[in-house]
């Protein structure tokens, strides 16, 4: 990625308009953030590689959302349950 597009993705993500995924999974019970991403397509493009990532570590379910906003670390939650 060039410095360029390293400084759109910051610019965007600063101003809510990046694209993220949001995973959860159970069992762990984990929230992953997965961006950010300039366009919609480019996300939605390198997503299976992040799930099958993911799908590995053997959660017992997957959930997943795409949406526009901003997101500042961590990018990885371990929720504990109350």
């Amino acid at each position: 990625m060039s410095s360029f597009t390293c400084f759109l993705c910051n610019l965007f993500n600063g101003i809510g308009l990046a694209w993220w995924a949001r995973i959860e999974t159970s069992s762990p019970n984990t929230i992953y953030w997965y961006g950010p991403f300039l366009r919609y397509h480019g996300l939605e493009r390198s997503l299976p590689i992040f799930l099958a990532d993911i799908t590995s570590e053997g959660p017992k379910t997957i959930k997943q959302i795409i949406l526009r906003t901003h997101r500042h670390e961590p990018f990885t939650i371990d929720v504990v349950p109350s």
